[in-house]
């Protein structure tokens, strides 16, 4: 007996081909009930003559086992997201966890619908929401949740970095080398209003009692840094940079080098992250640390307490490190200076 090429094979055909019955066939598979060992054997070469590849939700179903971890993020390609999903996966992997990633590629109601219903098509153990507030509104109120970063929510439990702390420190920074203000160009926030690093940098200037300046809005393409770097050449008055992550940082560099302005004479540009080229980058970029792998072990841990039955697990609230390198001075006393 060989298999309809144009369908995948089912356990009937399974059953069929083994010479059992249909409800033999999961058994098997799963070992949830006591079957003859010919029995077995005949389940198995047909599985393998067939190539059944086993329903994960039928399967679950049946063994009562959900072992997968699913983790919704608006973006996987940039460092900080990659970094997390890699301390979920590590955590995960040594509970005998899988984890599937599902991306929420826009805010779009009905695209977000549709990929939850996507992930939750599976055995699925518990949901991380990585920075996609979006997303964690859409799920069923009967799955255990726990969320990465982002803004403080006070709906889920969360795993969080200090990234208020960080935004400050960097803005205060720059403010004691001598520079009259800061000027923030922002990566898009994650759910709606200022994110905490713009916020944390406003707070060091109010505190210093001195002018906020409108914040530079950047997409997540290092290429809009470069722009704005070459736009900032043109402007005298802004001598102080922080920018709201390190590949847009390292694009100000650029877009203000392709314009013959020296960094840090002309102007000084803190990133954020301690992007893993950070510190090789000419010149070395003074940033903000995450320990992102850290991050996605802890919201991996908070979701195990919710799986486990605590209704209100404890969030949790990481501080960042200023990573002091070349790319900031004070400001040169003679204005503008310019690359020979």
């Amino acid at each position: 007996m060989t298999r309809n090429s144009g369908r995948p094979a089912s356990l009937a055909d399974v059953a069929r081909l083994a010479r059992v019955s249909v409800p033999t066939a999961p058994r098997v598979i799963t070992r949830s009930a006591r079957v003859s060992e010919d029995k077995v054997e005949r389940v198995e070469a047909a599985i393998i003559a067939l190539g059944y590849r086993p329903n994960g939700a039928a399967r679950a179903l049946v063994s009562g086992i959900q072992n997968i971890v699913v983790v919704l993020a608006s973006n996987t390609t940039y460092y900080g997201y990659a970094a997390t999903i890699r301390g979920i996966e590590e955590a995960a992997r040594a509970a005998e966890h899988l984890v599937m990633i599902v991306v929420i590629e826009s805010e779009d109601e009905a695209h977000v619908r549709d990929a939850v219903r996507l992930a939750l098509s599976q055995p699925v153990a518990g949901v991380i929401v990585l920075k996609s507030d979006r997303a964690g509104v859409a799920l069923p109120a009967t799955i255990p949740v726990a969320v990465a970063s982002g803004s403080p929510d006070e709906t889920h439990a969360q795993a969080l970095i200090d990234e208020f702390a960080g935004g400050r420190a960097t803005t205060e920074y720059l403010l004691t080398l001598g520079h009259r203000t800061v000027h923030h160009v922002s990566v898009p926030p994650s759910g709606v209003g200022e994110d905490e690093r713009t916020r944390g940098s406003r707070a060091a200037l109010v505190s210093a009692d001195t002018d906020a300046p409108p914040v530079i809005p950047a997409s997540w393409d290092p290429g809009s840094g470069r722009r704005i770097g070459s736009a900032i050449a043109r402007r005298a008055d802004m001598t102080g940079t922080l920018c709201g992550n390190d590949e847009i940082a390292m694009g100000i560099v650029r877009g203000l080098t392709d314009e013959g302005v020296d960094v840090p004479g002309k102007v000084s540009v803190v990133g954020f992250d301690d992007h893993p080229l950070a510190g090789l980058w000419r010149p070395g970029l003074t940033t903000v640390n995450q320990d992102f792998p850290a991050l996605g072990r802890r919201a991996y841990m908070l979701l195990t307490e919710v799986m486990a039955g605590r209704q209100e697990p404890d969030s949790t609230r990481e501080p960042t490190r200023l990573i002091v390198r070349e790319s900031a001075a004070p400001p040169s006393p003679r204005g503008r200076r310019h690359l020979p």
